[in-house]
């Protein structure tokens, strides 16, 4: 039996840079469609992929999946011969999944509130998934200084993929305060062969359409 088509819709300015890299960890081959803002990403040919007519999204053969999130986990579990989640029954398959999510939730959103100077009115801290800025940021720096490499200790996973990528993009564009625990975390993946060629291939493609 053929293995099923992968294929991978972004734009290499955009959350695709996630997914980019993760599909380069995982070692298995891709064909990447590329598409523009306000154009081919809102065409109804697209909009069938995703209805938001946003990137980045992939179809696994029949399968689509959207959220760079909800991609990063597919990809390990579809893929598991590349060892980028934890066995189902492993112990470690909770703090996988505390900490992808975690990123997802209340890390992305406090960081995008703080990018566009919203801060939560005291005493309204319940109504926001994430209580504040810093409890995200303090949260996040015990489990960077718990790093031992990878989130997961000596196992790199999917989970590192995402949060890193999450605390890179925010700390180079200032969502993100600079923490030494963040910084010494997201040098050891920045040493990752597949996080260098997610990062070249992007780059370059950038730079063509610039």
């Amino acid at each position: 039996m053929q293995p099923a088509a992968l294929t991978f819709y972004t734009h290499p300015q955009s959350r695709g840079r996630i997914v980019r890299w993760m599909l380069e960890e995982t070692g298995v081959p891709y064909e990447t469609v590329l598409l523009e803002y306000g154009t081919t990403m809102k065409a109804p040919e697209y909009r069938a992929i995703n209805p938001m007519g946003k990137v980045p999204a992939i179809r696994h053969g029949t399968t689509v999946v959207t959220e760079a999130a909800a991609i990063c986990a597919y990809l390990a579990d579809a893929f598991a011969q590349a060892g980028l989640a934890p066995a189902p029954a492993s112990p470690l398959r909770g703090p996988y999944y505390r900490w992808m999510f975690f990123a997802a939730g209340p890390l992305e959103a406090a960081a995008s509130n703080h990018a566009l100077g919203f801060t939560v009115p005291p005493g309204r801290e319940r109504m926001m998934g994430y209580g504040s800025y810093a409890e995200v940021l303090d949260a996040l720096e015990g489990m960077a200084r718990g790093a031992a490499p990878y989130l997961l200790g000596e196992q790199f996973s999917a989970a590192d993929v995402y949060v890193g990528s999450h605390l890179a993009f925010g700390m180079q564009f200032g969502t993100i305060e600079k923490r030494p625990a963040f910084e010494r975390y997201c040098e050891v993946l920045d040493a990752r062969p597949a996080r260098r060629r997610a990062r070249e291939i992007d780059d370059a493609l950038a730079a063509a359409g610039s």
